[in-house]
């Protein structure tokens, strides 16, 4: 199938006793046995659910995979991959993170006795250097939050093909329309399906994806016995929202590029982080690695005040200023207030989080009104 086949088609079945279309909403927290141990394949909705296998097979389809599994939350998600690990291991990631992520990496699990170095991948040829024989997993995003690095996957997966090391890449800002990590080389994909999975801002939700079913298995004990799952209502949500998966993020990406458009020419603007803009430093592996650039977009005044970031975000009116991202409307944050305060001033600062930085969720609004807001934003 291709993937606007896959995004409705892909891992789905009418449902069998009744032939519904739409698979049903399992309330269900048991299932009955026929006799101890024999079952129609469902015990217990923690080990699984038919609705939460119906998006498990939809999430596997859509990115390549061969398992796929729905969490609590895109944090659960994580907190899954990482205890694939041992005392002792060590996680090469990128340094431009989710603030959530770096919190979990850092206040959870080295208390745990695993290490996390943190590193800029843009020469991934420099990875070598702090990867060890300890080195179990590396853990990217591409476009990194909210500074839109980019990371060559293929480059990456290239460079520890043969070693003991898992590559897992977090797709929640590209989505599997845009580009699918799995084909790429990596071994995992999470997604923040809260995110443009869902894509309407009505279920906290995450994912992970398997390139093998033994990784896939592994995972999914994991899963059933610390106890993450997804709901079956949450996981309704989720399914429905990646059946227009395709046709929202076309209209993310086109309005994307015409707001990044708006901000590189405005005077009060510095810098605007954007992978389809030509001045964006890694717009070229964008170009090879990217279907579309995708609709979020981060940018500094020339200024550089915190207060202007926030006088900007205060008048924004169709923009609506709050946590999260990928939903239908048009979202507004301040990461070094917002999505990122969990991490310290001073790695903010050197990562360049500046106190200035302002992240839009692109929705799919009409652009003209998206600009149009814009513009009386800054005035």
């Amino acid at each position: 199938m291709n993937f606007n086949t896959k995004v409705i088609h892909g891992g789905q079945h009418h449902e069998s006793a009744t032939g519904a279309v739409n698979v049903p909403v399992f309330l269900t927290s048991t299932f009955a046995q026929k006799s101890p141990g024999i079952h129609s394949g469902y015990e217990y909705s923690r080990a699984a659910n038919p609705t939460r296998q119906a998006l498990e097979d939809s999430l596997a389809s859509i990115e390549n995979g061969a398992r796929g599994l729905a969490f609590g939350s895109g944090l659960a998600a994580i907190d899954c991959v990482l205890k694939l690990l041992n005392p002792g291991d060590e996680v090469v990631a990128v340094d431009d993170l989710y603030g959530g992520t770096y919190r979990m990496f850092t206040r959870l699990f080295e208390k745990y006795q695993l290490k996390f170095t943190f590193v800029s991948f843009d020469d991934v040829s420099k990875i070598s250097d702090v990867i060890t024989d300890k080195t179990k997993l590396i853990w990217l995003e591409t476009p990194t939050n909210p500074l839109m690095k980019l990371v060559d996957i293929k480059a990456v997966t290239d460079l520890v093909k043969g070693k003991d090391i898992l590559v897992a890449v977090d797709n929640t800002f590209a989505t599997p329309y845009i580009q699918r990590p799995i084909d790429l080389g990596a071994d995992i994909v999470m997604h923040s399906a809260t995110k443009y999975l869902g894509g309407h801002s009505d279920a906290i939700a995450g994912a992970l994806i398997a390139n093998t079913p033994e990784l896939g298995e592994k995972l999914h004990f994991i899963q059933f016995a610390s106890g993450g799952i997804l709901g079956p209502h949450d996981s309704y949500l989720v399914l429905r929202g990646i059946k227009t998966l395709a046709l929202r993020m076309q209209r993310h990406s086109e309005n994307g590029i015409a707001v990044a458009k708006y901000l590189e020419s405005h005077p009060a603007v510095d810098q605007v982080f954007y992978p389809g803009l030509e001045s964006h430093p890694q717009h070229e592996l964008a170009n090879k690695q990217m279907r579309e650039p995708g609709g979020m977009v981060s940018f500094t005044f020339k200024s550089g005040k915190k207060e202007d970031s926030i006088k900007f975000l205060e008048h924004l009116k169709v923009f609506t200023l709050a946590e999260s991202l990928g939903g239908v409307e048009s979202l507004a944050n301040h990461p070094a207030l917002m999505t990122h305060a969990s991490i310290p001033a001073e790695k903010r600062a050197e990562l360049g989080i500046t106190d200035d930085l302002v992240r839009l969720s692109v929705g799919i609004e009409d652009k003209e009104d998206l600009i149009a807001d814009l513009e009386k934003a800054f005035s």
